[in-house]
């Protein structure tokens, strides 16, 4: 048996480009056998070891970024086909028919087609968070995956941050029951001005990457959303930007272990900002209480005109090998080849998704998420009309058998999806 994996990527903007491209990269320089051990994977090194990794083609909205990355690319001997367009994913699935993992990197709203016609082709998907913005379609999702007995892996990658791990294995079971908490994450004002003014409408800051913190919650605690809250702003992207986007949103979720978080997300802090986000979360327990700063690790330095900086160097960074060149490494590395680890366990060790559940980020927990999502965005979106008409934010949603249900004092009860959650 030819023992290679071949993998195509879908989407190179500032993810896609950079975390998904350079590791495909290496993984085709170096097979699999490097980063097992990170992964608490050494004891299938005999059996995987020796897996060759392709990366066979990467498509794009437009021809000129797709040559941009090949040219870049072909710098460090890696070559593959390109395609461009408002679907390329098609025409990579038509000329790849050995292609194992499609990998996608899109816009948010944009995820849903090329992961369906993936797996309708048979190929395994490892995507960006979040899945999806619906959750009708984490449905679809789903039973395409079941169907084809292809996993779908999303790129969770805080849950593989080294402080993350440590509270999910450790101290989480030291503070007693949990409570509440909070979790915040700030983006720079670039994001949704120019890196993705174009599609910053069709998303907002909690879907962004508030989905991040609630994945991680439900990886630490395995519960469930109960309830929820949700409120937004927008002013400075209105105002100076002619952006109909919201600038903030905080979202309260209650879950069926009784613990209250918190998620405040915002894309508008300056870009000025010391670090490249301003993240953090707090869990307080019946026994104590764990706080994880995930900006400032401890590394903060002055520079002439430039000012103060802070860097993580936990979730990507170059080590110097010594021919000159770099190596990637860290937990953003890490979630994407844990993804692509498991694809070699169903492929090469006959694993099914059974098997395999609960050991990456899964489309049946990354389904809770586009739960919230989805709850959240109808919330936010029904609170800010209603503030805006001097009425108040008096809207919440509830998770339950009956599926999600928003609770509207002026327009009544309505159901937004009919699942049990």
């Amino acid at each position: 048996m030819d023992r290679t994996l071949q993998i195509a990527l879908v989407g190179a903007g500032m993810f896609g480009g950079d975390v998904h491209l350079r590791t495909y990269g290496q993984l085709q320089q170096s097979g699999l056998l490097p980063w097992l051990g990170r992964l608490g994977l050494d004891t299938i090194v005999r059996d995987l070891g020796d897996i060759n990794v392709r990366f066979v083609a990467l498509a794009t909205h437009t021809k000129a970024s797709c040559d941009a990355k090949l040219q870049a690319c072909r710098a460090h001997d890696m070559d593959f086909a390109t395609y461009y367009g408002d679907t390329p994913w098609v025409d990579i699935l038509r000329d790849s028919p050995d292609l194992d993992i499609l990998a996608i990197a899109t816009p948010d709203h944009l995820h849903t087609a090329p992961i369906l016609a993936a797996l309708e082709r048979g190929v395994h998907v490892i995507t960006e968070k979040p899945m999806a913005l619906d959750a009708s379609e984490a449905d679809q999702i789903i039973a395409a995956s079941k169907q084809a007995n292809r996993l779908v892996g999303v790129d969770m990658h805080k849950r593989y941050d080294p402080d993350h791990l440590r509270i999910r294995d450790d101290i989480s079971k030291r503070i007693g029951t949990p409570l509440y908490g909070r979790a915040v994450l700030e983006e720079p004002l670039d994001i949704p001005t120019k890196v993705f003014r174009k599609w910053a409408e069709q998303s907002d800051p909690f879907s962004y990457v508030g989905c991040h913190w609630t994945d991680l919650f439900i990886a630490y605690f395995k519960v469930k959303p109960v309830s929820l809250y949700a409120v937004g702003q927008k002013v400075k992207l209105r105002q100076e930007f002619g952006l109909d986007a919201f600038d903030s949103v905080q979202v309260k979720v209650l879950f069926d272990n009784g613990m209250s978080i918190d998620f405040i997300n915002s894309w508008i802090i300056p870009n000025e900002f010391e670090g490249p986000v301003n993240q953090e979360s707090q869990i307080l327990g019946t026994r104590g209480v764990v706080e994880s700063d995930s900006q400032y690790r401890g590394l903060r330095y002055t520079e002439g005109g430039v000012g103060t900086q802070t860097r993580n160097t936990h979730f990507t960074r170059d080590v110097l090998r010594e021919d000159g060149s770099h190596v990637y490494v860290g937990y953003g590395v890490d979630s994407l080849v844990v993804c692509v680890e498991k694809v070699a366990e169903m492929k090469f060790l006959g694993k099914s998704l059974e098997d395999i559940q609960g050991t990456y980020p899964d489309a049946e927990e990354a389904r809770l998420s586009v739960l919230i999502v989805h709850a959240a965005r109808e919330v936010c979106r029904r609170n800010f009309e209603y503030t805006q008409a001097g009425r108040g934010a008096p809207v919440t949603a509830g998770f339950g058998n009956d599926g999600i249900v928003i609770f509207d004092p002026f327009a009544g009860a309505q159901h937004i999806y009919e699942k049990p959650v």
